[in-house]
């Protein structure tokens, strides 16, 4: 199975993967002001990797078009895990000026690099559904 050709092109892969970034930072602003009545231990951090894995995918989508002539996959995995492993610390220390807020969080770290290593292995797997042959 191949995307249509416009959804094959960096550029587009690239504003998903800033819009992913937008959307983390704008979450991050406001105090979380979720009440189901349950508590589900954890649930932060399924969270933070399930949304981590979406932007893991998103950032190797582009970092695979822009470079999949000459690609190597283990600096492609170390340049997507430096990024992603940043953007949740970046994330995390933000948090951690938001008032209601708590950052810092070396659990919600972890489970962002998880998140990140795991989206990645499934790009791996999917990456030719992008590719131009």
């Amino acid at each position: 199975m191949k995307l249509p050709s416009p959804l094959r092109h960096a550029l587009l892969w690239l504003v998903f993967f800033c819009a992913w970034f937008g959307i983390l930072w704008r979450l991050s602003s406001g105090p979380v002001e979720i009440n189901t009545g349950w508590e589900i231990p954890h649930l932060d951090k399924a969270c933070h990797f399930g949304y981590f894995f979406g932007g893991s995918g998103l950032l190797s989508a582009f970092l695979y078009r822009i470079s999949h002539r000459h690609l190597d996959w283990a600096k492609l995995l170390a340049c997507v895990m430096l990024i992603m492993t940043l953007a949740g610390a970046l994330d995390e220390w933000h948090q951690s000026w938001i008032p209601q807020r708590s950052g810092n969080d070396a659990l919600d770290l972890c489970a962002d690099v998880l998140g990140s290593l795991a989206g990645f292995t499934v790009f791996r797997r999917m990456h030719r559904w992008i590719d131009d042959n």
